[in-house]
């Protein structure tokens, strides 16, 4: 199964393809898709709008350090993760947009 493992700040792997919403503080439409797909969203962003984004997942998961699990991933935490995509070479012509 592929997903989000040692490159993310959880405890637990979040699979790729698990459901998940990209959300903005400024009140834009969400991006309802996959978690994949919401990181290539946001890898298109600019800082500013990426500062404003965040993703809520569709099943708690357990971070290190905390004692109870979180529902959002924040700014940090997806430009961690779209650094491992490009890394992975699965970010391939990003644009930066918003």
């Amino acid at each position: 199964m592929s997903g989000v493992g040692d490159r993310h700040p959880t405890s637990v792997v979040i699979p790729w393809d698990d459901k998940a919403t990209l959300i903005d503080l400024d009140g834009t439409a969400p991006f309802l898709g996959t978690l994949r797909d919401c990181v290539r969203h946001f890898a298109a962003f600019k800082p500013v709008v990426q500062a404003d984004a965040r993703v809520l997942l569709t099943k708690p998961v357990f971070r290190v350090g905390r004692k109870t699990r979180v529902w959002v991933l924040n700014p940090d935490e997806l430009a961690g993760l779209a650094r491992a995509m490009m890394a992975d070479g699965d970010l391939p012509g990003v644009r930066r947009s918003g």
